[in-house]
């Protein structure tokens, strides 16, 4: 009698609580704000990129110079290059360095925010609907939907994610903006 009556309150307890899901890498990258940040780090990576093209240039056209008139210069003039194109190579492998730490420094700058307002916006959906776990579809190995609600379409009105914008228009916009920052930089 005791463990019919644990299994009735077991089975009880079970009944009353409630799961959602929600996929959440959607919802981040959806996000307004997450177009803001895209372009900034696209613009520090431009940047980037013209600043490392110039140093890399640079070498190549010193060490090509080296290369063509090495053998007419003096021992002196030959040790002073090569200190230069070494000290080219230093420059050019500390600025790599450097780089990396400042674009991970901007990503987590800009990212945290946008994090913490998607995680902010699903927490608050779901103590408002009484959910005890949301589980986060991109991570979860396994989510019944029969027995799971799914949070992503109020959590995308909750963060001013327009209805129509999917993962797949952002793709389109992603594809379309990188073909036409190839196109400007070859001409």
């Amino acid at each position: 009698m005791i463990a019919a009556a644990a299994f009735a309150f077991t089975a009880a307890s079970a009944q009353s609580y409630k799961f959602a899901h929600v996929n959440f890498q959607e919802l981040v990258q959806l996000m307004p704000e997450m177009d803001s940040a895209r372009v900034q780090i696209d613009a520090a990576n431009q940047e980037t990129q013209e600043t490392y093209g110039a140093m890399v240039q640079e070498f190549q056209d010193k060490y090509s110079q080296y290369e063509q008139k090495s053998a007419e210069w003096s021992a002196a003039i030959r040790q002073s290059k090569e200190r230069e194109l070494s000290e080219i190579q230093n420059r050019i492998q500390d600025f790599e360095q450097s780089v990396q730490q400042e674009m991970q420094q901007l990503q987590s700058q800009l990212m945290g925010p946008i994090y913490q307002k998607a995680t902010e916006a699903v927490n608050n959906l779901a103590k408002a609907g009484g959910y005890i776990y949301v589980f986060d579809t991109t991570q979860a190995l396994y989510v019944d939907p029969s027995q799971s609600t799914d949070l992503t379409a109020q959590a995308r009105t909750a963060l001013n994610i327009p209805a129509d914008r999917t993962m797949e228009s952002l793709q389109q916009e992603l594809q379309a903006r990188a073909q036409a920052q190839q196109s400007a930089a070859q001409q």
